[in-house]
């Protein structure tokens, strides 16, 4: 059940985000795949011999969330860049995101708010099929703030890494930049594969 690194290359020559800062956050991402698959293959050799019980166990169990997590965020963040940033104002989405925060603007705002909030980790836009809700939320690190059962559209990582190089301290030109090479018809994919047959239709 061995995890492959996807090849993210394509999304390299964006404006705003250099390459060099690029090709860093690629090592890390292969390096979180990479000590997912490890603690997979220790955790069923520890089930094999009986060591289920151990202390050992329990931290592999635990730590796995937070290379798993980090594994699949910062796939999410790569497929939803190097687009224009802009949002179709008559697609589904941008009607959706309209309704639930009363304006594009405003939903932006909130976005942005979250990302610029102090601590490493990820702003995420959700959307709960269950109660058809679009839901702002923050991350700590990659595990902690996760929402079960809801469905990451949006993705932005606001640790260190994804800023630093370019910008050393100044987080707020990232998060420009960062809303300028958004690929939104990534993020509407998403979405469309969240919302029902039925919802879909009305949309």
């Amino acid at each position: 059940m061995a995890y492959e690194a996807q090849d993210y290359s394509r999304i390299l020559g964006m404006d705003g985000i250099s390459d060099n800062t690029l090709q860093n956050h690629f090592k890390l991402y292969q390096g979180y795949m990479k000590n997912t698959n490890l603690m997979f293959d220790r955790l069923n050799e520890m089930l094999d011999d009986g060591k289920e019980h151990s202390p050992d166990f329990a931290e592999l169990q635990r730590r796995l969330s937070f290379e798993f997590c980090g594994m699949r965020l910062h796939e999410y963040y790569f497929e939803n860049l190097k687009g224009n940033g802009k949002l179709d104002r008559g697609s589904a989405l941008y009607r959706k995101i309209e309704e639930q925060f009363n304006s594009f603007e405003r939903w932006q705002q909130d976005f942005t708010a979250i990302g610029a909030m102090r601590g490493v980790g990820w702003a995420i836009l959700y959307y709960d099929p269950r109660a058809d809700q679009m839901v702002n939320a923050w991350s700590t690190l990659h595990q902690d703030g996760i929402l079960p059962g809801l469905q990451p559209l949006l993705v932005m990582d606001v640790w260190e890494h994804a800023f630093m190089l370019d910008y050393g301290l100044e987080r707020p030109k990232y998060l420009e930049a960062f809303f300028h090479n958004i690929d939104w018809s990534a993020v509407e994919k998403r979405f469309q594969g969240s919302i029902s047959e039925e919802r879909r239709k009305a949309a």
